[in-house]
């Protein structure tokens, strides 16, 4: 029942943007956290940034200023907003849910399917 449905990924050229969404089905949305992670070609799948139940934000120190996590819970939606893009940034992006932790962080109950980001000239 619980759905995560990523959107929004593409072939974007470096320094550019992106925004990417998550919507949300099958649990109480406000009362989790969400996450966005990434894989890269031959790299371990990576946190990018957690967003609390209460809207407290955390980012992977390097993608901090460039990358914005936020949540829209009468939509059941959590959004990444990518700037300034760099080719290090392709990856296949996740959308997770689960619970909030002490610090801010999240322990994931869920993933969705993925979505493909591609940042090249």
């Amino acid at each position: 029942q619980v759905q995560l449905v990523e959107s929004g990924g593409g072939l974007v050229q470096p320094g550019g943007s992106l925004r990417l969404s998550c919507q949300a089905s099958g649990f109480i949305f406000s009362i989790n956290a969400m996450g966005w992670h990434r894989q890269a070609p031959g790299r371990q799948r990576e946190l990018v940034a957690v967003i609390t139940s209460g809207g407290s934000t955390n980012y992977a120190g390097s993608l901090k200023g460039r990358f914005t996590i936020s949540r829209d819970n009468a939509k059941n939606t959590v959004y990444l907003q990518m700037n300034s893009l760099k080719p290090e940034d392709t990856a296949v992006y996740y959308c997770s849910t689960g619970r909030d932790t002490p610090r801010g962080g999240i322990d994931v109950y869920y993933w969705g399917q993925g979505t493909q980001v591609t940042v090249s000239s």
